[in-house]
């Protein structure tokens, strides 16, 4: 599965998606249910979606080879969980945490320092 075309693997990735969104909906089931015994019964992963790849570029040029992909058909490293805070009120909050960490890490260092 290393040398796919384009087409093929937007094709795969969009079958990941569809096959990813039916587990969601049958655990939401089971979630509002209350998680009664026995879990739902899923469809088998189609034998195409085995061994799918990220397929994202690496900075070496290369698709990314690494097979525990997201929903969104990406592996952690480039999935893109978290682009940090949108919102006026969580930027200044990031602010806070920054300056509360650069005052830990001072008097880590100093104390550091002193011992020697």
């Amino acid at each position: 599965m290393d040398e796919i075309d384009e087409a093929e693997r937007r094709r795969l990735r969009k079958l990941w998606r569809v096959y990813n969104a039916v587990h969601e909906e049958a655990f939401a089931a089971w979630r509002d249910q209350g998680y009664p015994y026995p879990p739902p019964k899923l469809p088998p992963m189609p034998p195409e979606l085995v061994g799918l790849t990220c397929g994202a570029k690496t900075r070496a040029g290369t698709p990314c080879k690494r097979k525990d992909i997201y929903g969104n058909g990406r592996c952690p490293l480039h999935g893109g969980l978290s682009t940090g805070p949108t919102t006026p009120e969580g930027k200044a909050n990031i602010v806070g945490n920054e300056a509360v960490t650069l005052c830990s890490h001072s008097s880590v260092l100093n104390a550091f320092q002193h011992q020697r």
